[in-house]
């Protein structure tokens, strides 16, 4: 591939359109029935299942249940097992002219679809959009159907994090003519752009499941965000019986509005397929138009203009829901991380659902679209790097890799390839710990690295890490020749993008022909050897896709042109990657909780990704600071230099202004201001700079007095802070995102709670037990502190502030009024009305 690529691509989201009142997606999410068990003839259509539980789609069983020390860490403590889901159901269609789909946007895991006692099919990928041809497997139209699904999760350690279990993303019956176009059937790219014009490209799959031939119309209207209608193609058709052909259309869209984070612009493209005048099928289409671009040398471009990644990584569980992620739960998260100054997300390690990635086109969101987290060989599910352990719970999608890889790329790319948010897709993470050749050849596991393999470029020369791979036993598998057959599979998909992959061992994998297969090289945790990498293979771009939330990694791209950029893990809390250390059920190092609260290091960033002054005081007494005062007054390290050196997480500090009186503490400082100002109780502690302090943190070293601390940029940098210390905690201060909601699984109120003292002052420094009640209408989907380490049940109504929060999460059955009262020890209770 060039140095330069110049890559342009727009976005296919999944449509409800209405012909003739036939409604071409339906939701089928409403009206199932669940049973957490595998013993009986489920599948039967004569079952009596009035007695299983009645649930609404998406579904998570496993974030329901308890979480329990005799489960794994890795997976959040929490069970998996077998379940089936079963739904009955009438179609009304006409099976001459019309077929019917049953879609799944993913079903974690080893699903099986059984329709009227037959088996439909199934997925072992728990992460795949599928969907099946239904329409010989239905009763005559009007009569009932039953649907069952099992899912097998027995497996319950299969992934390195928590997967959740069940039927978790949308389900849509999808019925189209038997002339139609089928589902991801639609491919926009935009070979040309100017300010004045972009060219449209717009291939369509036309299938006709007729057993005769078909002449046919098929229009396209280009319509723009404020529904005009700003261009048109018409062009006429025809088809075989039993046959399906690609129709390439052109057109030209005028002045058009480009998408970026800053402005997301989409346009729709409406199309219609008709005979003799009447429509029989249509599909309308979601795009933005934008052009990327990558220079090895000089970064990553967005619409022509330089742009830095700043990115994070996400799992796909948010906390409380688990996997079932309501849309309004990932509105307020992603509307947090912009506030940091994120404008990109990595999706680790797996395809994300439709809902997720829409709304990465619609808030402006460039994404890396990761597909794989193992290949040929497996990794340890508790352990991570290469396998230790073989029993049956921690089988995972290795297992299956060499039968499923194909399909479930086709499927994950096609449904995927036109969102603009994507620029670029990553074929897999951390793989080279499998593969038996690349640990060994590194230098860094059989000699003394003092543990400092982030830290320290590679120990031995280049000449010797060519030497030691290619004279070690290559295996049965080849993970160059693997990343060959992943990149060749996605680019017969799509070509408008880059292929990266996230290398945990780069100084192998670029002398090994793995990075041969990559467009872009992902560097995990390798900041120290970006000159090394990019001076020995200048031809590729290099850039951070995993890297800590620390000064010292965004330092590392600032000072270079060539990395555009990076994404940190991780940009928010999740759930697993915990083995053995029960209580914790989860990863602690992002710039979010759990509970969508901000750590400290989520202040760093903000000042660092923002041009908006900025300005957030944390403290922690000198004890237990990293920090101490030396015989000058003067803060220093208590290990000089372990800035340079921190990994995940970050030093314990509080947000409160309450310690024994007279007691030594260390004031520090987050701030993009170049000079800060100090102030206890309106008398100035002096003024620090970010010139004199290499961790980019303001730092002062104070006995402690109660009163007011409060910090403030100076020679023009307008940002403040202010804590005071708290009094004893005397009420309750409630905030609410939505006091009005529908009747719609996706529709959220967040209900964030905080202890306050007479003075209306956050008392942080103690914790309080709160309890919920709530009208029988409002469900309570989640109830959480942000602390990992809290194992109550996420649905109970009781729960423990953390630094004197805590957050409760509701959904309207029915869409009427609802109270929430929210009660404290030694406090009055407080209401919010649902309206």
């Amino acid at each position: 591939m060039r140095n330069v690529m110049v890559l342009i691509a727009v976005l296919l989201s999944m449509p409800i359109a209405a012909i003739e009142n036939n409604i071409r997606e339906m939701d089928f999410n409403q009206n199932w029935k669940f049973k957490l068990d595998d013993q009986g003839n489920f599948k039967s259509k004569t079952l009596d299942d009035s007695h299983w539980q009645k649930v609404r789609l998406p579904h998570d069983w496993s974030i329901l249940e308890d979480f329990n020390e005799k489960y794994d860490g890795a997976t959040g403590y929490s069970p998996g097992g077998i379940a089936w889901y079963r739904k009955s159901f009438k179609t009304n269609f006409d099976a001459n002219k019309q077929l019917q789909y049953l879609y799944f946007d993913g079903i974690y895991n080893h699903s099986e679809i059984w329709l009227n006692g037959q088996k439909v099919g199934g997925r072992i990928s728990g992460y795949t959009p599928f969907y099946y041809d239904i329409s010989s497997y239905l009763a005559p139209s009007g009569e009932e159907n039953h649907l069952a699904i099992r899912v097998d999760r027995s497996r319950y350690i299969d992934s390195r994090w928590y997967t959740g279990s069940g039927i978790y993303r949308d389900v849509k019956l999808i019925t189209t003519n038997k002339l139609h176009i089928p589902i991801w059937g639609t491919y926009i790219t935009t070979p040309s752009i100017t300010r004045d014009a972009a060219t449209l490209k717009l291939k369509v799959a036309v299938s006709n499941q007729f057993t005769e031939n078909r002449r046919f119309e098929i229009d396209t209207d280009i319509i723009s965000g404020n529904g005009e209608i700003v261009t048109t193609h018409r062009t006429k058709g025809t088809l075989q019986g039993k046959t399906e052909k690609t129709i390439d259309m052109q057109l030209q869209l005028t002045s058009p509005e480009l998408w970026s984070p800053e402005a997301p612009n989409l346009y729709t493209a409406k199309t219609t397929i008709k005979v003799n005048g009447s429509p029989v099928d249509q599909l309308e289409t979601r795009f933005g138009v934008r052009t990327i671009e990558y220079d090895a040398a000089r970064g990553f471009f967005l619409n022509g203009v330089s742009t830095a990644i700043k990115g994070v990584n996400l799992h796909h569980d948010a906390g409380a829901v688990g996997v079932a992620v309501p849309d309004d739960v990932w509105k307020r998260r992603f509307k947090k991380l912009k506030e940091a100054g994120v404008n990109a997300i990595r999706t680790a390690h797996n395809p994300m659902s439709t809902r997720f990635m829409d709304l990465c086109d619609e808030m402006g969101f460039l994404v890396q679209a990761e597909i794989f987290d193992e290949w040929d060989n497996p990794k340890d599910k508790r352990l991570n790097q290469w396998e230790r352990h073989d029993d049956y719970a921690s089988r995972g999608y290795a297992n299956y890799f060499q039968e499923e890889a194909e399909g479930d790329l086709y499927n994950a790319v096609k449904r995927d390839r036109n969102h603009p948010a994507i620029v670029m897709w990553s074929i897999g993470n951390e793989i080279e710990w499998t593969y038996p050749r690349y640990k060994a050849a590194t230098g860094y596991f059989d000699m003394n690295a003092s543990g400092n393999y982030f830290h320290n470029p590679p120990f031995i020369s280049p000449q010797e890490i060519v030497s030691r791979f290619h004279k070690s036993d290559e295996g049965k598998y080849v993970l160059a020749n693997t990343a060959q057959k992943l990149s060749q599979w996605l680019k017969a998909l799509d070509t408008t993008r880059p292929v990266t992959a996230n290398l945990i061992l780069p100084s192998v994998s670029h002398i090994s022909g793995y990075t041969d297969a990559l467009d872009i090289v992902g560097y995990s945790y390798r900041r120290v050897i970006y000159d090394y990498g990019h001076e020995l293979f200048p031809e590729k771009m290099i850039m951070g896709t995993e890297n800590v939330a620390h000064w010292h990694e965004w330092k590392a791209i600032e000072e270079r042109d060539f990395i555009p950029g990076t994404f940190l893990w991780t940009g928010i809390d999740y759930l697993g990657e915990a083995h053995n250390q029960w209580p914790n059920k989860g990863f602690n190092g992002g710039l979010i909780d759990v509970a969508g609260f901000a750590h400290p290091s989520f202040h760093l960033y903000k000042s660092l990704w923002n041009s908006e002054p900025h300005l957030k005081i944390t403290a922690q007494t000198e004890e237990q600071s990293v920090y101490q005062r030396d015989e000058k007054g003067n803060v220093t390290e208590k290990e000089v230099g372990k800035w340079q050196h921190r990994v995940w997480g970050w030093q314990d500090v509080n947000e409160h202004w309450n310690y024994a009186n007279n007691e030594p503490v260390i004031i520090e400082v987050l701030s993009n201001c170049d000079s800060v100002e100090l102030f206890l109780n309106g008398k100035t502690q002096g003024v620090q700079t970010l010139k004199n302090s290499p961790d980019h943190i303001h730092k002062w070293a104070l006995n402690f007095e109660p009163g007011v601390l409060m910090a403030r940029g100076t020679n023009g940098c307008s940002a403040i802070d202010t804590v005071v210390t708290a009094a004893q905690a005397s009420q309750l201060h409630v905030e609410t995102d939505k006091t009005n909601l529908a009747a719609d699984v996706n529709q959220v109120a967040h209900v964030l709670v905080e202890v306050r003292d007479g003075n209306n002052t956050p008392v942080r420094h103690q914790e309080m037990q709160l309890s919920v009640e709530n009208s029988s209408n409002l469900e309570l989907i989640g109830a959480d502190n942000g602390n990992s380490s809290t194992i109550t049940n996420y649905r109970s109504k009781d729960v423990i502030t953390e630094q004197g929060k805590a957050l409760f999460m509701f959904r309207s059955l029915d869409g009427k009024a609802g109270v929430i009262k929210i009660s404290g020890t030694a406090v009055e209770p407080v209401s919010v009305n649902i309206n």
